[in-house]
């Protein structure tokens, strides 16, 4: 008998060790900034930031809505925003 089945043998019955652990919903507070998008921008939630200059190559000028000269995007919108930046060179 290996030491974890000693530790259930002779863990208490009773339900006072159980925790109850609530699910995690994945509703989130930012909305996605693009205009076509529903999702959440939150960063629990894979949200990034992106800058003006950025946002304004990749959707155009009146497809967001920034915010503190930021544009806050959610996970997909980024990931389709990296896919097309990822050959350019920044150097």
């Amino acid at each position: 008998m290996g030491f974890k089945a000693k530790a259930r043998k002779h863990r208490k019955d009773d339900d006072s060790d159980k925790t109850v652990s609530k699910k995690k919903s994945n509703q989130g507070e930012l909305m996605c900034a693009i205009k076509d998008c529903a999702k959440y921008a939150d960063k629990k939630l894979g949200g990034r930031s992106l800058s003006l200059d950025n946002a304004l190559d990749m959707w155009g000028e009146s497809n967001f809505t920034p915010f503190k000269g930021r544009v806050r995007v959610c996970k997909s919108c980024y990931r389709s925003w990296k896919k097309e930046n990822k050959n350019d060179d920044m150097y």
